[in-house]
C-alpha cells in the first residue's frame, strides 16, 4: 500500500505549488485542485427552548447564562462568519466540510447554515445524530453539496465508565462516508469521523480510561473499514480532550508525529507538530493545549500527488485575529462566548483546525 512519498511545500493563491519527490523539485500549476476539511468546537451552541430530556437549563432565558434570543442570534452570526472563512485563504469556495461539536440539536445547525447562506452566499447542508450526552450536546457535520456527496451516516455509542464506576454518557462518534466530487475526475471515497471524547472531569489521570476507550472505539471503526477497503482514506477529527502526545492518541490509536514513522494501515496526527512548536487550540492556566485534532489514514497521507487522487497536503490552526482576544490578561487566546459567566459576544473557547487535500487534474 505504501505509495511514492511526496511532501508539498508551498501553494499560492493561484494554486501554484512546489513539491519535493526525494531531491527533485516539481512545479505545479492551475491543474491542481485543493479541498479544505475542517473541525470546529462551537462552544455551547444552544437555542433558547428547553429540549425534553436534556440538561439545557443553563442556556435558557432564565438560566445561569441568561441565554436570550438576542444572545443566540449573535452567537449564530458569529459562528456563521467563522465557518464561512474556513479554507478561504486557499480555496475561495471555503471548506468542503466542517465537523462540529457542542451543538444542542439539528435546529441549531439549520439556523447556522441558513445564516451562512443568507450572509455569505455559501451553502452547507447539516448532519446531526442525537446521542446520550448528559447535557444534550452532539457532534455534527456540515458539507458543501458541490464538493462532497455523503452516502452513509452512522453514530457509534461509547460504552465506558469513570474511575468511580459512573457511566460515561458521551457524544456519539459520528461517521460520515461519501465522495469528494467536483471537476472532471471520478468522485473519490472518503470516511470522516467527528468526535467529542469524554472530558477530564475529575482530573486527567482518573478520566484517562474513558478517553482510552473512546480511542479504542475509533480504532475499531477504522480497522473494520480497512478490512473491507485496504486503501481506505479516512479522517478522525474532533475535540479529543487530550493532546497528541497523550495515551489515547499516541498509544491506543498509535497516531504518529512524523509521517515517515507511519506504517501500512497506520495513522498520522496532522496537528502534533503545531503543539510541539508552541501553538494550540485552547488555553488553560496560561498554557496551550491542542485537543482539536485531525488524524488521517496512511493511504491519504502517502498517495502520490500526481496520481490524480486526493492526498494530504498540510494542516493549519485557524487562529485569525477576529477569533482572538486583543487586550488584557487573556490577550492572544480564543475570544469566548462567555468568560466566568459574563457574556463576551465572542466565538468559542477553541480555535478551528483544518487540513488541506490536493490532487492533480487529468
Amino acid at each position: 500500500m505504501k505509495k511514492h512519498f511526496l511532501s508539498i511545500l508551498a501553494i499560492l493563491c493561484a494554486i501554484t505549488t512546489s513539491v519535493y519527490a526525494g531531491k527533485k523539485e516539481q512545479k505545479l500549476g492551475r491543474d491542481y485542485q485543493v479541498r479544505c476539511v475542517a473541525f470546529y468546537n462551537l462552544e455551547n451552541l444552544f437555542d433558547t427552548i428547553h429540549d425534553e430530556g436534556k440538561n439545557d437549563y443553563e442556556y435558557l432565558p432564565d438560566g445561569g447564562m441568561k441565554w436570550t434570543a438576542l444572545k443566540y442570534e449573535h452567537k449564530i452570526k458569529n459562528m456563521a462568519y467563522a465557518v464561512s472563512e474556513l479554507g478561504k485563504d486557499i480555496d475561495p469556495r471555503g471548506a468542503m466540510c466542517v465537523g462540529v461539536c457542542e451543538v444542542e440539536n439539528m435546529g441549531c445547525l439549520e439556523d447556522l447554515c441558513r445564516e451562512i447562506k443568507d450572509s455569505y452566499n455559501r451553502t452547507f447542508v447539516p448532519i446531526l445524530l442525537e446521542g446520550p450526552d448528559r447535557r444534550g450536546v452532539d457532534c455534527g457535520f456540515l458539507y458543501n453539496p458541490e464538493l462532497f456527496k455523503p452516502t452513509n451516516v452512522k453514530g457509534y455509542e461509547l460504552k465506558a465508565h469513570y474511575a468511580d464506576g459512573g457511566v460515561v454518557k458521551s457524544r456519539l462518534q459520528l461517521l460520515v462516508s461519501g465522495y469528494i466530487i467536483g471537476g472532471k475526475e471520478a468522485p473519490e471515497k472518503i470516511h470522516i469521523s467527528v468526535n467529542h471524547w469524554p472530558s477530564r472531569y475529575g482530573g486527567e489521570l482518573s478520566s484517562r480510561p474513558s478517553r482510552d476507550t473512546a480511542a479504542m472505539l475509533a480504532k475499531h471503526i477504522f480497522d473494520s473499514i480497512y478490512q473491507k477497503e485496504p486503501n481506505a482514506k479516512f479522517v478522525i477529527m474532533g475535540d479529543l480532550n487530550d493532546d497528541p502526545f497523550n495515551h489515547s492518541c499516541a498509544v491506543v490509536l498509535d497516531a504518529k508525529k512524523n509521517r515517515e514513522d507511519v506504517k501500512e494501515y497506520g495513522y498520522f496526527n496532522t496537528m502534533w507538530k503545531h503543539l510541539e512548536n508552541g501553538n494550540g487550540t485552547l488555553a488553560y492556566q496560561g498554557a496551550w493545549d491542542l485537543f482539536d485534532q485531525i488524524i488521517i489514514s496512511e493511504p491519504l497521507l502517502n498517495e502520490d500527488v500526481n496520481s490524480g487522487k486526493w492526498t494530504y497536503w498540510k494542516s493549519q490552526i485557524f487562529n485569525k485575529p477576529f477569533l482572538t482576544v486583543q487586550e488584557g490578561k487573556d490577550k492572544g487566546t480564543p475570544l469566548r462566548t462567555h468568560k466566568a459567566g459574563v457574556w463576551q459576544n465572542g466565538y468559542g473557547d477553541h480555535y478551528p483546525t483544518m487540513i488541506y487535500l490536493i490532487r492533480k487534474s487529468k
